[in-house]
């Protein structure tokens, strides 16, 4: 195994090479998770798998899944990420994977101020409303990571309208709201009222319906 490296993780021993494609779940995870929406998440399970650099470096990724919800805020986490790497006068953690975390939140060298209050707003939502408001978040509305959550929550909120089971779904609760005749609703186009009212005051994305503020 020339210009390869042995590398110890746990009580097993791999190589350099294989050491890319076997951090907890895949450092690659973290490119992954940047690009992909994640709107179904259990955050009472929201956990980071902490590292640091400087073992990584020397070939280790020890470290530890730590729970973010046994944690009151960032500073008593980060109080446990040093007393888990103890060993390091000065730690720079590494984040090397994650599960559960709305995107934005976290990325390999830093992690939100206000992760642990995020995480438990969600916690209060129902699943329906959680999914709901990441993928307003996710479709450029605000970063969770700045400013306050109940101020993000009640802007949410002002957007969004519901959940319809397609865009024509939604189309037909309108006109039925309407004062028209039933014999004029037999020969409404829907799907392209539809059309009309996507492109213009409304937006949706999985069900969800949105103002197109």
């Amino acid at each position: 195994m020339s210009g390869m490296r042995n590398i110890s993780i746990g009580n097993g021993i791999e190589t350099k090479q294989q050491h890319h494609l076997s951090l907890p779940n895949k450092s690659k995870k973290l490119i992954q998770n940047s690009k992909e929406m994640t709107h179904q998440i259990n955050t009472s399970e929201a956990r980071v798998y902490v590292g640091t650099y400087a073992k990584y470096n020397d070939g280790s990724i020890f470290g530890e899944w730590l729970t973010l919800s046994d944690y009151a805020d960032k500073d008593e986490f980060y109080d446990a990420c040093r007393e888990l790497h103890n060993d390091e006068e000065d730690p720079e953690f590494m984040f090397q994977d994650y599960e559960n975390i709305p995107n934005g939140l976290i990325g390999e060298s830093w992690i939100s101020d206000s992760i642990i209050e995020v995480l438990e707003a969600l916690e209060d939502m129902d699943e329906t409303r959680k999914e709901a408001f990441l993928i307003w978040c996710d479709n450029g509305h605000r970063k969770l990571s700045e400013g306050d959550i109940d101020d993000l929550i009640s802007d949410f909120d002002d957007d969004y309208i519901g959940e319809y089971e397609d865009e024509e779904d939604f189309a037909y609760e309108q006109v039925e709201q309407m004062d028209l005749p039933e014999f004029a609703k037999t020969y409404f186009d829907y799907e392209a009222y539809a059309r009309d009212l996507f492109s213009g005051n409304y937006w949706s994305n999985s069900g969800h319906v949105f103002y197109n503020c």
